[in-house]
């Protein structure tokens, strides 16, 4: 509306029984202004205030009424600015292919104004209009190119942060499983451990009491040691500083779990064959977790006859993990879990694919159940 008012102003200022000053030059009209110079002026300014809906077909379409008040002699107002408002509209808002279209459009309309109107057009003329339109185009260029580059910014922002927040996730849910994991292994170990002896010494209090406390004493030490040992797990959910824990379990502890069993019942052997070097911290934790669960296996449903052999080889890039019985086989009742039973295999599951190792779980040659992994082991100096 700005731009209509000031082109109807700028009509009225300049005709021939006005400002006389303006006789000579390109803005002098032939014909005086009237009601229908007034109304084209008007259409070829009027559809500016829509350029941002249409504006390649506002510019072609303001081109005409401007075309015809110069065909005519007519001063034709500030219709050439309304069109370089349009051009920097498509060139801002459109793609590429469509504001070069509009600069076509642009120097084709401005080529007919000057050949079809009543005064001539200097080449400083002509280089003006060439200099303002390109400076149009580059601006609306830019901005585009600018917002662009900013709403790429702002979805990679956001993409970024859904990674992130979905990082943090699958971090929580992996953290969760770890302790769900180590939970496990403490708990059903040493649970399935204190149950057996908590059999035997009742099956012992009258005929052998000196038995019987000894199994009784047992329990209350593995009861003491599962303590401990969970306390030093949830003791990673604390978020109010690092505190002092115990520290985890490894393969230096397998002769004491090996001692733990035979206690409970199970007469077990263990081998260590091999390199005896350290290995990393969590692999160590895996492996002697791995043993655990086993062997608390072989406890529950090997029998009580049952004998059970752990080996361990070390070698150069490879660590083996045997660990077998002869018992009456937990097949069947691994196979259909039921009340909590093999969530264990689960977590040796987890712990061996955690550490790119190969895992085979299942009835061995000539009886009873094996459980064999092979971890792989980086190179070390």
């Amino acid at each position: 509306m700005v731009l209509t008012a000031a082109s109807l102003l700028f009509i009225l200022l300049t005709n021939p029984a006005g400002l006389t000053n303006w006789q000579g030059t390109s803005f002098a009209p032939v014909r005086d202004p009237d009601w229908f110079n007034l109304f084209a002026a008007a259409l070829s300014t009027l559809p500016v205030a829509f350029r941002r809906r249409w504006p390649f077909v506002l510019l072609v379409l303001t081109g005409v009424p401007e075309a015809v008040l110069n065909a005519l002699g007519y001063n034709a107002g500030l219709g050439g600015i309304g069109g370089l408002v349009l051009l920097y509209t498509v060139a801002a808002y459109r793609g590429l292919a469509l504001s070069l279209a509009a600069v076509a459009v642009f120097v084709i309309t401005s080529a007919v104004n000057v050949a079809i109107g009543s005064q001539p057009v200097t080449w400083m003329d002509q280089l003006v209009i060439f200099v303002v339109m390109t400076l149009c185009w580059v601006i609306g260029r830019s901005v585009r190119l600018r917002r662009a580059y900013l709403a790429e910014l702002t979805q990679r922002a956001d993409r970024l942060e859904r990674a992130r927040e979905a990082d943090t996730r699958a971090a929580r849910a992996e953290e969760r499983s770890r302790i769900a994991r180590e939970l496990h292994d403490v708990v059903a170990h040493h649970v399935s451990v204190m149950t057996v002896q908590a059999s035997a010494a009742r099956r012992m209090l009258d005929s052998d009491p000196d038995v019987a406390r000894d199994a009784l004493t047992a329990i209350e030490e593995m009861g003491r040691t599962a303590m401990a040992e969970m306390r030093n797990i949830v003791g990673v959910l604390r978020t109010d500083g690092p505190a002092e824990r115990e520290p985890q379990p490894g393969m230096h502890d397998l002769p004491t779990l090996v001692e733990q069993m035979r206690e409970a019942g199970l007469r077990t052997q263990l081998w260590v064959e091999g390199e005896r070097l350290g290995l990393p911290p969590g692999l160590d934790l895996a492996a002697y977790r791995l043993i655990q669960e086993a062997l608390t296996n072989s406890l529950r449903h090997a029998g009580p006859t049952a004998r059970a052999w752990v080996t361990v080889r070390q070698e150069a890039g490879e660590l083996t993990v045997h660990v077998e019985d002869d018992g009456r086989g937990a097949a069947a009742e691994l196979a259909q879990p039921s009340n909590g039973t093999g969530h264990g295999l689960v977590g040796i599951k987890e712990r061996v694919a955690l550490y790119g190792g190969v895992l085979r779980i299942g009835p061995r040659d000539g009886g009873g159940f094996e459980v064999r992994a092979r971890f792989p082991l980086k190179d070390r100096p």
